[in-house]
């Protein structure tokens, strides 16, 4: 991995195990060893997931036993050779040697273990290896010199000396060695993924698997789709061999969910570290305690995917004592707000978010699946760059699309293109929509607003907007943004990825299909011009944003000029303070402004636009929406004679009209931007209205 750090096992050192049918073969003496050091070293590299030949487990009856043992040895990867005192008087294990050397010449590698017996005694056939040779001498003429350069080879061989370490030592270092070259290349573990080198680098760096000085807790943070668990499961097949033990739990969030879920987890992972059966936890108290005692003084990795709640994490991974010095603990999830109280994030403890692909590892997914890597024609050029735009590195959505594009027309890819905003497809929105139903209804009331009306909006505005439908959006849009629902951009705007747009927006729909005035949100043109053209609205309707020719291309511009200065335009606002000063009882509150306007601007300057012109509807149309609260009107012209009186914001731009209808009751906001107004309202009781934002255009 030309990207990778240090810490990662480089690919040019790690073999294919793709022609290898096992890991190892064990060659012994079964009166020596078979029921001590064989057995012992055959348990701990089945312990490690290692596939072991030994020939009293693996031959099958009515087979040549010779015939059956060489076929072994060619196709295992590693033999360990246990040199026991009594090895040399076995012929069979003397063949087995002859074929294990003829192998190595095959990449196959050699590990003997000198169990009891002195080096030089196998090279030289001396102390127990002396006499079985006086023997073959007689009887095996043409194999004894075959044999003999067999044993000194392999006593020539960096070998592991019993007598000069503990068996424990031996067999630790053996396996950490087999494990490490019997796994995956880079390359294996990620055939079919695209882009995912750098990030496995930069995860790599998070882990610092080269400091053992205490026990560190990674995130792997961001929405739905983006590949957190990939990426987990490659480091974790990367690095699996650096620690003593490891442990990966896939979709923790579901899995809790059933009966007994948590219960069952914590059985998992304490089988899973400490290879016991059948152990007896009473309850997830226990089970905490059972992770402590087993797992405390082990070096493990473990990777808990998909956790959503931080009761998982109290009871799966809850501090880091309950594990041994150098452990890695990785967490994959769409809330970092779970990460961060649960991280200590100041110390050493570190939070990783997925990035989206980049544009050429987003062309080349989406190309494998919709072309299978074959050449593209150039008339599915353009149309794919609409796609990639749309999805913006999404990696779930690329595979989703591409695939489903594979083998269609151009007039199909078109069609699907369009259909897309209004129809998402269910296997991308099946996953995000995890995210959605887990918040709480005041923060889906949140997610909703935006998806339909604020995107690239002013934090700021909108967060006044949210204020005054009674959203309590500090927290909420918190809430969103750790979540992986909502961004803000470094000019203050809110961003929202495109497909958590449309799915938002989808949301909505579902409300009624067929009939837009019985959902709580309208913002589509057709929609509302539907809803206000067969005065189809219910009290369903909660907000409404009607855009002109300026957000869409369906109104028509009429050549009229409306005069503004260059520059800023005056600004007239009467903020809650002042209005607060004002006695409402029987005050009949005049503004005229025409006057004003007149003394305090000079004509000089000013520039000629476009005014848009809108289809008149019912002016009363908006009484049948009593529940009405947020209606923001943009570059149309509307015929406007009464409000509801639960409307509580009321924005329009280009208000064409020189005074305002009744304003309901219960209005806290009113904007009038590049508007005709000269009088405000007169005899009109509004006790709520705090804001009163006013741009003149004449």
């Amino acid at each position: 991995m030309a990207s990778s750090s240090s810490s990662f096992p480089s690919s040019s050192s790690i073999f294919s195990t793709s022609q290898w049918t096992y890991d190892v073969f064990l060659s012994f003496s079964g009166e020596d060893t078979r029921n001590t050091a064989t057995d012992f070293i055959y348990f701990a590299l089945k312990q490690k997931g290692i596939h072991t030949f030994k020939d009293d487990k693996k031959l099958e009856k009515g087979k040549t036993i010779e015939s059956e043992l060489f076929k072994a040895i060619k196709e295992s990867r590693f033999a360990v050779v246990i040199l026991s005192k009594n090895y040399a008087s076995s012929t069979w294990c003397l063949n087995e040697l002859v074929e294990i050397i003829a192998c190595e010449k095959l990449e196959m590698t050699i590990l003997p273990i000198f169990y009891n017996v002195d080096p030089s005694d196998v090279r030289k056939q001396k102390g127990t290896f002396a006499q079985p040779f006086d023997d073959y001498e007689k009887q095996f003429e043409e194999k004894v010199g075959t044999w003999r350069d067999a044993l000194k080879h392999v006593a020539n061989i960096a070998r592991y000396h019993v007598d000069d370490s503990p068996l424990s030592e031996v067999v630790k270092s053996i396996v950490s060695l087999i494990s490490r070259n019997s796994s995956c290349t880079f390359s294996e573990v990620t055939e079919g993924l695209v882009g995912i080198d750098s990030q496995v680098a930069e995860l790599g760096s998070c882990l610092a698997l080269g400091l053992d000085d205490d026990v560190r807790f990674i995130g792997i943070w961001a929405m739905g789709g983006m590949g957190k668990t990939t990426l987990a499961r490659v480091v974790y097949k990367m690095v699996s061999e650096e620690f003593e033990a490891c442990c990966i739990i896939y979709n923790v969030r579901e899995k809790c969910e059933t009966a007994g879920g948590l219960l069952s987890l914590q059985k998992y992972l304490v089988s899973q570290i400490s290879k016991e059966l059948n152990l007896n936890i009473e309850d997830i108290y226990d089970g905490v305690h059972m992770i402590k005692k087993r797992l405390s003084h082990r070096r493990i990795l473990l990777v808990l995917d998909d956790v959503n709640k931080l009761v998982e994490l109290e009871y799966l991974a809850g501090k880091r004592d309950w594990f041994g010095r150098g452990s890695r603990i990785i967490i994959t999830t769409r809330d970092k707000h779970l990460l961060e109280g649960h991280l200590e994030t100041h110390l050493k403890d570190k939070i990783y978010e997925v990035k989206a692909l980049k544009i050429e590892d987003a062309l080349h997914l989406f190309y494998s699946k919709a072309f299978k890597n074959e050449l593209v024609p150039d008339e599915y050029l353009k149309l794919s760059i609409g796609f990639l735009n749309y999805v913006a590195g999404h990696p779930l959505a690329l595979i989703v699309l591409g695939s489903f594009l594979s083998k269609r027309s151009v007039v199909e890819w078109e069609n699907e293109f369009e259909k897309l905003k209004e129809h998402p497809k269910p296997d991308v929105i099946r996953v995000l929509n995890i995210s959605y139903d887990g918040l709480e209804g005041l923060e889906q009331e949140i997610f909703k607003d935006i998806a339909c009306f604020f995107i690239h909006e002013r934090k700021d505005y909108v967060v006044q907007i949210l204020e005054i439908l009674g959203r309590y959006p500090d927290i909420g849009l918190n809430i969103l943004i750790e979540k992986s629902l909502l961004k803000i951009s470094e000019n203050n705007e809110l961003w929202m990825h495109d497909l958590l747009r449309d799915m938002g927006r989808d949301i909505v729909r579902q409300e009624s299909r067929d009939e837009p005035g019985k959902r709580s949100r309208l913002w589509h043109y057709e929609d509302i011009d539907n809803v206000l053209k067969n005065d189809t609205e219910t009290k369903k309707v909660q907000a409404m944003d009607i855009r002109g020719a300026e957000y869409t291309s369906i109104y028509h511009i009429e050549k009229e000029a409306c005069w503004r200065p260059q520059g800023l335009a005056p600004l007239v606002t009467l903020q809650g303070w002042v209005l607060s000063t004002l006695s409402w009882q029987g005050l009949a509150l005049l503004v005229t402004l025409w006057g004003w306007v007149q003394r305090t601007l000079s004509w000089q300057g000013f520039t000629s636009s476009k005014k848009p012109e809108g289809l008149l509807r019912n002016p009363n149309a908006f009484l049948k929406m009593p529940n009405l609260k947020f209606l923001r009107i943009r570059n149309i012209s509307l015929q406007l004679d009464t409000l509801p009186n639960s409307l509580r914001y009321f924005e329009y731009n280009d208000y064409p009209s020189k005074s305002l209808p009744p304003l309901p009751a219960g209005l806290v906001e009113l904007r009038l931007l590049r508007s005709k107004i000269e009088l405000l309202w007169g005899g009109m009781k509004v006790r709520l209205l705090k804001s009163i934002f006013i741009q003149i255009c004449f």
